[in-house]
């Protein structure tokens, strides 16, 4: 467990931080083993734990004696970071992203680095802000914009070129120096960004940006990126106008004037002989209501009540204006010069542009613009029956178009304009339970993703039915059957459904419904809930309590050291014959605890059987 000292200290940044003082002594704090027992925690199951940098050294072998050496260089000024080895992975647009891959021990500096920095930046991160944050995702963004744009005129959209790859360096480290008051942390950083890559087995020295891919690039760039959104923090102040819209005339003359119809009528009733008039006046009133449905009961003109609203989720932002084009446009103007003047960063003119709300933009994904609602709610006021006008221009949230006809393409469904599925040739090899469910992740990551759209099921209903066809089509092509065959014996009263039966038991399968959708809760209360302070201590994670436990998995010497073995899948155990295969497998686990000399002997191939140890190192008789 941490000691009371280090406690106390994680628990001050947080609170320093908010007071807007310089924090120090963070170099010191990277002493203590127990951070570093965190961040193995925290980073031991990504799938690129076992993924080598250029110098081969992966998170296998995790100690306390490689933290201790670690450690040791670190306050010996002796620790050199790695060039981390480039790869690229293909971006949906055809073009290619650079991916750095870091190297095992750097890997875990980084996260350390990242723990630290995350408990000072925050506290101090504006709300607008929703991009490789804890509890924030798109669907954040989204609602945040859902529930404060709904009268936007104009949307500013704007895109920073190539961002990840032109941080400029010196004005970063700058941009720390506000929060941090400790020189070994940040030569630290700097020594991090200055490493370089390797490029098909090219040096590369990097003067600016962070390697996407790095653990510490993300909180990196948010903490760059919060200047730009303390900045429209300060430009809305100085924007926004008015506490509310002037009032047309127009329109509460209607009101008015129906008012007074409506107490004449009320005057009339009962009266004998009133039937003409009480008629008479219920047409003028509906004539007169049909009117002012059709104009706005503030002023869309008024020059006096501006608003300026703003959302970023990573390098993606977008501002939302209420007032004339040319505020859209000054607004744009004053956000450019900050961006390319203070932050050094280009902005891509080609993709930076000025809509009209109803024309919309596309945001993390998302279509976002407003409609005119012309939709009528029944209300009762007093004992009065009526009706009113919904809101007009509501912001919506809507699936791009073109979009789903591109996945279904991309998937292999069929064809989306004609209505006709086929069937996946690819999968025929696998297992009916591998292919339901490598068809049901296809389809729910999609849906769940765009749950927020504006009937989303609906939207959903072509691809979904074209989907369900190509399942039972590969389904059928498999079995050699038909595909209705097929859903008739997956068809029950609950869906379509694959039992599978097991030697313990019976597994069933569902296959996904749009109906089984449901709309994520970004603004859970739960969201809200302070950081408990106990996730730093060794209780957060059940293998470092193995590795603490000091004893191997496989020979159960407690003759140290000890260190954590890796694979990368199950399924390079599940058929193994080795004893440590068959050990892992059952435990269904990644990782096995063991003492230096299993760990080494297992690498070379030499491991003998665990037989081997109970006979000729514990003396036990053969079974």
């Amino acid at each position: 467990m941490l000691s009371a000292t280090v406690i106390r200290r994680l628990e001050a940044l947080e609170d320093i931080s908010k007071q807007g003082k310089r924090i120090n002594g963070l170099f010191r704090l990277m002493e203590d083993q127990i951070l570093w027992h965190e961040a193995y925690a925290n980073i031991y199951a990504n799938k690129g734990a076992i993924t080598p940098g250029v110098d081969e050294v992966t998170l296998d072998g995790f100690s306390e004696e490689r933290v201790a050496s670690i450690i040791k260089q670190l306050k010996d000024g002796t620790y050199q970071f790695q060039p981390v080895r480039r790869a690229f992975i293909l971006k949906k647009n055809g073009k290619k992203r650079p991916l750095g891959i870091s190297s095992g021990n750097d890997k875990l500096v980084q996260e350390v680095v990242r723990i630290i920095l995350e408990r000072i930046y925050e506290p101090i991160f504006e709300d607008s802000s929703h991009g490789f944050r804890p509890k924030r995702s798109p669907h954040t963004a989204l609602e945040q914009i859902g529930e404060h744009w709904g009268s936007i005129k104009w949307i500013v959209d704007m895109d920073i070129r190539d961002y990840f790859n032109t941080i400029n360096h010196e004005l970063l480290v700058e941009l720390l120096k506000k929060k941090i008051d400790d020189t070994r942390f940040l030569r630290l950083i700097k020594a991090m960004l200055n490493a370089g890559y390797l490029e098909d087995w090219t040096y590369y020295t990097t003067y600016s940006g962070v390697p996407q891919g790095s653990i510490c690039a993300p909180i990196l760039a948010n903490a760059y990126l919060h200047e730009l959104d303390f900045f429209m923090k300060e430009l809305k102040k100085r924007f926004d106008q008015g506490k509310k819209r002037k009032k047309n005339l127009l329109y509460y003359r209607y009101s008015d004037r129906i008012k007074r119809l409506r107490a004449k009528w009320d005057r009339l009733k009962g009266k004998e002989g009133a039937e003409q008039d009480l008629q008479t006046i219920q047409e003028e009133i509906r004539r007169i209501d049909q009117l002012r449905k059709q104009i706005p009961s503030g002023d869309p003109f008024d020059a006096g009540y501006k608003r300026l609203f703003y959302c970023r989720y990573a390098d993606d932002f977008c501002i939302g204006i209420i007032g004339s084009h040319a505020d859209a446009e000054r607004v744009e103007q004053e956000v450019k010069a900050f961006i390319e003047g203070i932050l050094k960063l280009a902005i891509a003119e080609e993709k930076s542009h000025i809509n009209h709300s109803k024309q919309g933009t596309t945001f993390v994904g998302y279509e976002v613009k407003t409609y005119s609602g012309d939709r009528v709610i029944k209300v009762k006021r007093g004992s009065r029956h009526t009706t009113y006008k919904s809101m007009s221009e509501q912001l919506q949230l809507h699936i791009p178009a073109g979009k789903l006809q591109k996945f279904c393409a991309s998937k292999g469904y069929g064809n989306y304009e004609a209505i006709k599925a086929v069937h996946k040739a690819k999968w025929i090899t696998l297992s009916d339970a591998e292919i339901i469910l490598a068809y049901n992740g296809e389809l729910r990551g999609l849906a769940n993703y765009y749950a927020l759209a504006c009937n989303v099921k609906q939207e959903l209903h072509r691809l979904a039915l074209i989907w369900r066809v190509s399942l039972f089509k590969t389904l059928a092509c498999k079995h050699k059957s038909r595909k209705s065959t097929i859903a008739k014996q997956l068809k029950t009263e609950d869906g379509y459904v694959l039992t599978v039966p097991g030697e313990k038991k019976t597994r069933s399968i569902k296959v996904f419904r749009l109906k089984d959708l449901k709309a994520p809760y970004p603004n859970d209360p739960r969201l809200d809930v302070a950081l408990n302070v106990y996730m730093w201590t060794l209780s957060r994670s059940e293998i470092i309590k193995r590795l603490n436990k000091k004893q191997c998995e496989y020979c159960e010497t407690t003759t140290g050291p000890f260190e954590i073995h890796h694979i990368r899948k199950m399924k390079d155990v599940a058929k193994g014959k080795a004893f440590w295969q068959q050990l892992m497998a059952a435990r269904n686990r990644k990782t096995l605890v063991l003492c230096q000399s299993c760990h080494r002997q297992l690498h070379q191939g030499i491991l003998p059987d665990r037989g081997y140890f109970k006979k000729h190192v514990k003396g036990e008789p053969d079974a």
